[in-house]
């Protein structure tokens, strides 16, 4: 079994999620591998700005997500048991671009309760509804977030 590590992050802007949508029409969160020199959350900060071209701030960790999948290669198959960690963030503006060369068509800002019903996968649902319901005991005018 392989073991690969992710960060990514949950960013917010008023009362939207950043979410990227990908070739297949999967929406998902930004996030990938942890590179040897970096911090969990530099890794984080460097793949939302690297599939998205969001400026953030980081808030806060937020949690830790684990599953398994294989992965079928030309020549053989390897299980994999992925590690991703979340970061709160907030993005310093709505400027988004999806980068393609990522395997990403769209990005956008999309509201709280649209995001969690559009995301792909459970594990990024239940972060996303966690990463609401902790920005709800926050300061919302200091994080820029309107009921």
């Amino acid at each position: 079994m392989i073991e690969e590590i992710s960060a990514g992050g949950i960013v917010f802007f008023g009362n939207t999620i950043l979410m990227l949508r990908k070739f297949n029409g999967d929406w998902v969160l930004p996030k990938g591998r942890v590179e040897n020199s970096e911090s969990l959350k530099e890794a984080a900060i460097r793949e939302v700005f690297e599939e998205s071209r969001a400026k953030v701030n980081v808030i806060k960790y937020l949690c830790k997500i684990n599953y398994e999948f294989d992965r079928t290669g030309v020549q053989n198959s390897n299980h994999i048991k992925k590690i991703v960690h979340w970061y709160l963030m907030t993005a310093r503006d709505m400027n988004c671009k999806a980068q393609k060369n990522e395997g990403f068509k769209d990005s956008c800002f999309i509201p709280f309760e649209r995001a969690v019903k559009v995301a792909r996968y459970d594990d990024e649902r239940r972060v996303i509804i966690e990463a609401i319901n902790d920005i709800k005991f926050m300061n919302m005018d200091k994080l820029n977030i309107r009921n």
